[in-house]
């Protein structure tokens, strides 16, 4: 049957790797760095064993890299690469550029810290200074999400025409292992289609990519990746109902968690909304009306989905494991852009929490939402000790 899976015990980035394996695509070009490297290292593995017949490329660092995928895109293959923190920052030339060609690439990028000071901590703030590059954003809490994620990720690329860059935290979902259902090849096949893209460099079609143009062609070049990246909430509905049906697992661009009647509102991105899933249960137990709203589609920013899901909330608390150096933290700026002009909107508290790698425990995140529930005015920009 389609939907069979096997039970295995994978660390996120190993989870990643199968998610790519089953997703047969055609060059991954990748070049290691931590705690990324697992991830090339288990995809190299597999390629030896005969098990991907991908051809995998080491270049000599992440900007060729990010070459290579989009070379490859552009010539009609489907492409995966893997990333983190410094190299995703050498790569960000090249993105604009992929995301301007609209080459459907597939990246997975382990969040840590960006130097200086050198650290290997997770911390979102190498994925979200890539935030105008034009990718979509999707992040994940779980090996178990990372792998169905990458799949469904390059259905969406190729589906809207835009590279995508699925994004989990270093150590707390890369190195940690978890129980993954790993579906079988089957099933992974009647989700995913044979690649094919209408744009691509052959000498008959008399297309070329990267070209000088004049400024109403680049104005309207862009227009369409915006046209493009709305088109991603569509297909990600798809790809999510599609998936659903054949393996029971259910994803959204957001997911609330037990907000029916709250009060306050915890609102994560990634590893953290584990964490705040324990807190949110624990206060409920007390007879404290707190819920939980996860981000998992960041670019495009889902404001419609956010406002529906908080407009009749008292308090929003945004924990930010990331920090915009003279603002503040990201998705809370986000957040409050989306839910400007609500007429009794929230208070929107922002917290940052867990930036650098801090862990924060729910007993922590408990305290911060019976602190911030009757906090007025909001609160921006605090730092979480």
């Amino acid at each position: 049957m389609a939907g069979d899976s096997t039970p295995m015990l994978l660390s996120g980035n190993h989870a990643v790797a199968w998610g790519v394996k089953l997703a047969r695509p055609h060059v991954i070009p990748v070049y290691p760095i931590t705690p990324q490297t697992p991830i090339l290292e288990k995809i190299t593995e597999f390629h030896s064993a005969g098990e991907i017949t991908a051809e995998v490329i080491a270049p000599e660092s992440e900007h060729s890299a990010m070459s290579a995928c989009i070379t490859a895109s552009l010539t009609g293959s489907r492409v995966f690469t893997a990333t983190s923190s410094q190299g995703l920052l050498l790569m960000h030339e090249l993105l604009h550029y992929a995301a301007g060609a609209r080459a459907p690439i597939v990246m997975c990028n382990v969040n840590r810290t960006v130097a200086s000071p050198w650290a290997f901590w997770p911390d979102q703030t190498d994925s979200l200074s890539q935030r105008d590059t034009g990718w979509v954003q999707i992040y994940t809490e779980s090996p178990q999400e990372s792998m169905d994620t990458v799949i469904q990720a390059f259905r969406v690329a190729e589906e809207i025409g835009m590279p995508v860059m699925v994004n989990h935290d270093a150590f707390y979902v890369s190195h940690a292992m978890e129980p993954v259902e790993v579906p079988s090849e089957a099933c992974v096949n009647d989700f995913l289609p044979e690649y094919s893209i209408p744009n691509m460099l052959d000498p008959d079609s008399g297309q070329s990519f990267g070209a000088p143009v004049d400024q109403q062609t680049y104005n309207r070049v862009r227009r369409e990746m915006g046209e493009a990246l709305n088109n991603a909430f569509a297909a990600c509905d798809s790809a999510h109902a599609a998936w659903h049906d054949l393996t029971g697992r259910d994803y959204g661009v957001t997911e609330a968690y037990r907000t029916e009647g709250a009060e306050s509102v915890l609102v994560t991105m990634g590893s953290m909304t584990g964490t705040a899933r324990e807190a949110v249960d624990a206060l409920r137990e007390q007879g404290h009306a707190v819920g939980l709203l996860k981000v998992r589609l960041f670019r495009p920013f889902p404001n419609k989905q956010v406002a529906e899901a908080l407009k009749d909330v008292a308090n929003v608390i945004v924990l930010d494991r990331n920090y915009s150096p003279g603002l503040g933290g990201i998705l809370h700026q986000e957040l409050k852009a989306a839910l400007y002009g609500l007429s009794n909107g929230p208070r929107v508290h922002g917290l940052l929490a867990g930036v650098g790698g801090v862990n924060v425990t729910p007993e922590k995140i408990q305290e911060l939402a019976l602190r911030y529930a009757d906090s007025e005015p909001a609160v921006a920009s605090i730092w979480v000790e």
